[in-house]
């Protein structure tokens, strides 16, 4: 079934919009105050995927005015000497954001160094103080993604109100507080993943499908509700028999398009309002300090 108004959500385009706006406030902010929001960007090794992700926020930061603070680390890093870095960046007033690039070598406790970073400069919005204000509903600072989500959805005028999402995933990153979320914008939530029973059934429901399984081409057309909103956070480095490799989504996205009301592209769809929130979320911080 073909739907009436299918439409890509272009999260590309609204990236461009709100970074331009985010410049604009930048400017007038620096030169009210002397000095422009500063982001700390840690990556350790030299995970090519990592690598490219912290090259896009860090042309993301200089495109906006934000000052970037990153620091690479050799492979080998002790605990200890990240954990003095990130306990020094806490302290620079002209840091307003820092940053913990995951995945980390296993030798490394991601989940004690994220704990160490000051919740007001926690501008991934992954410490447990964020996620419990996320869970409360109180202010915070918001995980990335999911906060992506919410304004991508928000710019295309769609109401999540009394709908049924199923969010495919269940990440700190992505799946737990995006279901949070959609809670609090008082959608009916279903949170689901790869082991769940019976998970194609669970996705043709959904009036709203948000995926982050990590699972190319995972959601194919015989699952999705016709006229349903497909929001594909997924990212996968496929090989074709040629030995070309491109980036496809956890949605069968030729298959899937024509059915829906509205669907995200991969790339082009999530992955640019991931990096904006994140300057988004440095703003604030910034903004916050100033205040203090």
């Amino acid at each position: 079934m073909k739907s009436v108004y299918p439409q890509l959500l272009d999260g590309k385009a609204l990236a461009q919009r709100i970074q331009d706006q985010l410049k604009t406030e930048v400017e007038r902010l620096k030169s009210k105050y002397g000095r422009p929001p500063g982001l700390a960007v840690l990556m350790v090794g030299d995970n090519p995927a990592s690598a490219a992700y912290v090259r896009n926020k860090e042309r993301a930061c200089a495109k906006v005015g934000i000052a970037s603070f990153g620091q690479h680390f050799p492979a080998d890093v002790s605990q200890s000497e990240i954990e003095k870095t990130i306990h020094r960046l806490n302290q620079d007033s002209n840091v307003d954001g820092i940053l913990l690039q995951l995945p980390l070598p296993e030798h490394l406790n991601g989940v004690y160094l994220l704990h160490q970073i000051d919740p007001d400069k926690d501008v991934d919005g992954l410490h447990p103080l964020n996620l419990g204000r996320l869970v409360r509903g109180e202010t915070g600072l918001r995980s990335c993604t999911p906060a992506g989500v919410m304004r991508l959805l928000r710019e295309y005028q769609i109401d999540v109100n009394g709908k049924h999402a199923v969010v495919v995933g269940r990440s700190i990153l992505v799946g737990k507080p995006m279901a949070l979320m959609l809670l609090e914008a008082d959608a009916t939530v279903t949170v689901a993943h790869l082991r769940t029973q019976n998970l194609p059934e669970l996705i043709r429901q959904a009036d709203i499908l948000i995926t982050a399984a990590g699972c190319p081409n995972l959601i194919t057309a015989d699952q999705v509700k016709p006229n349903a909103i497909v929001i594909d956070v997924g990212i996968n480095r496929v090989t074709d028999t040629q030995g070309k490799s491109r980036l496809v989504g956890d949605v069968d996205f030729a298959a899937v398009r024509d059915m829906t009301q509205f669907i995200t592209p991969v790339p082009g769809g999530v992955g640019p309002m991931t990096v904006t929130m994140l300057l988004h979320n440095t703003l604030l911080s910034y903004q916050k300090q100033l205040r203090s």
